[in-house]
């Protein structure tokens, strides 16, 4: 069963924006819905306190009972519409006023003294129903010599209303908030990715031909310049790397099909009529040398794909540079002997690095100085120290190069001269291989020709 892709990341960001957005809108809004609530119920117990405090007054100074009980219609006319309630009467005795529409029930309330002043924390709170809070207080009052309770309550109905009208209109908000918050966010990121899908597109067409299409990063923003420059860079090195293994493959093609071919032509040659013993002995040996040629060539090959490798592990080791170079002069002086050359070496000194990596890259120098070099030359080995680096000269005498050639020496299966070809050669791998070897360890090859004749070459090191 296949996996359930995750949601794309527009979706993902554009729900993400949208309820932030939403939670922004609600917090505010509840934030104003619960001020308003609190304004509205503070003006209400101020109009209940002020209301008690109105009438104390009254039947202090101007009205009395007798004259209430004649028009009880004044108090229900003066609370006009509201379905508040208002009890005035005697304590213990039958209310003179007695308004109360919804004939709710009054919460207990202490009674507030004649000559004590009012207070918000004199109110009660209670019910009508579940919709309508309730805020009530009692006082006392002097009329005509007689001690009168007076109680007042607000009946929130109307406030509920309103506020109830606010509450929608706020979760109508939020809804719009979310609603068009998607709807832009959408929009607005799937404009903002549009760099993220031409790099999709474009990586979507490369090919092995079209390895040297670019991005165009003129318009591509400043969080995505870096991804940009990035992918640009990597198809770089895809096309640089698929270049050489494009040459790589037809240099080895071409260096393997001469071998090969010499192989089959003996074969064919020798098959063509029965030979004697000798013969037959003379065609194992040559084919038996071009075998050897052909493995070198392998072991050359496995190398270089090794070396190329970025973890390919070194053994590093303190090594004694004279010891080395006497190492690797002593294995070539029977050889240099034959061409009545002189091996020479020169100063010492200690170096961090893998010895038989290093003992390889200098045989292949000296190998190849002795290949080249003029007969009954001289041929330097040398250490040079300095504070920057440490270097390794092999210098020989031999005909200059030109810089076109100079250029392409560390370039595998690249032969100065196809006519000095031998079959004891390194196959033009010899120099790409020390070229290799000294980027392990982080180095460089190098080659000059400081005079008329000569030609040296220089591992570079870095100092520990």
């Amino acid at each position: 069963m296949r996996a359930r892709r995750p949601p794309s990341l527009t979706l993902r960001s554009t729900l993400a924006f949208a309820v932030v957005a939403m939670l922004a809108v609600a917090s505010a809004g509840m934030y104003l819905y619960e001020t308003m609530k609190a304004s509205v119920m503070t003006r209400s117990d101020h109009a209940v306190l002020a209301r008690l405090d109105h009438f104390r007054k009254l039947l202090q100074y101007d009205l009395t009972l007798d004259t209430l009980r004649g028009s009880p219609q004044l108090f229900e006319n003066m609370l006009d519409s509201e379905d508040d309630i208002f009890i005035i009467g005697e304590p213990g005795k039958t209310p003179v006023i007695l308004v109360n529409p919804l004939h709710a029930p009054l919460p207990e309330t202490p009674v507030v003294a004649p000559d004590q002043a009012l207070n918000v924390s004199d109110l009660r709170s209670g019910t009508a129903n579940p919709d309508a809070p309730m805020r009530a207080a009692t006082v006392a009052a002097m009329s005509g010599g007689k001690t009168v309770h007076l109680t007042a309550a607000h009946l929130a109905v109307k406030e509920m209303a309103t506020l109830a009208n606010f509450r929608n209109r706020i979760l109508v908000a939020v809804a719009l908030a979310f609603l068009v918050t998607a709807l832009l966010g959408y929009v607005l990121l799937r404009r903002g990715l549009r760099p993220l899908r031409k790099m999709a597109e474009h990586a979507t067409a490369i090919t092995p031909a079209r390895l040297d299409s670019r991005m165009d990063s003129g318009d591509t923003p400043v969080e995505l310049q870096q991804l940009s420059d990035a992918y640009n860079a990597m198809l770089d090195r895809l096309a640089d790397g698929y270049e050489r293994l494009n040459q790589f493959s037809a240099d080895l093609a071409h260096e393997i099909r001469t071998p090969v071919g010499s192989l089959m032509g003996h074969c064919q040659v020798a098959l063509r009529q029965p030979r004697s013993v000798d013969e037959y002995q003379t065609l194992l040996a040559s084919n038996l040398e071009e075998l050897e040629r052909i493995s070198r060539m392998v072991e050359s090959i496995l190398f270089l794909a090794r070396a190329d490798d970025a973890q390919a592990a070194l053994n590093r080791q303190p090594l004694q540079l004279a010891d080395e170079l006497q190492r690797v002069t002593g294995y070539f002086e029977g050889l240099a002997e034959e061409r009545k050359m002189t091996l020479r070496t020169t100063g010492d000194g200690v170096l961090n690095a893998d010895p038989l990596l290093l003992r390889r890259a200098l045989s292949n120098l000296v190998a190849n100085a002795i290949r080249y070099a003029d007969e009954h030359s001289e041929i330097n080995i040398r250490v040079v120290r300095s504070t920057e680096h440490c270097r390794i000269e092999v210098e020989n005498q031999g005909p200059n190069l030109s810089e076109a050639a100079l250029s392409k020496l560390f370039d595998r299966f690249y032969r100065v001269d196809a006519s000095r070809h031998q079959s004891s050669d390194s196959n033009g791998l010899g120099l790409a291989i020390v070229a290799a070897i000294m980027q392990l360890h982080g180095g460089e090859v190098t080659v000059d020709q400081p005079s008329e004749r000569q030609i040296r070459f220089a591992l570079m090191f870095q100092p520990d």
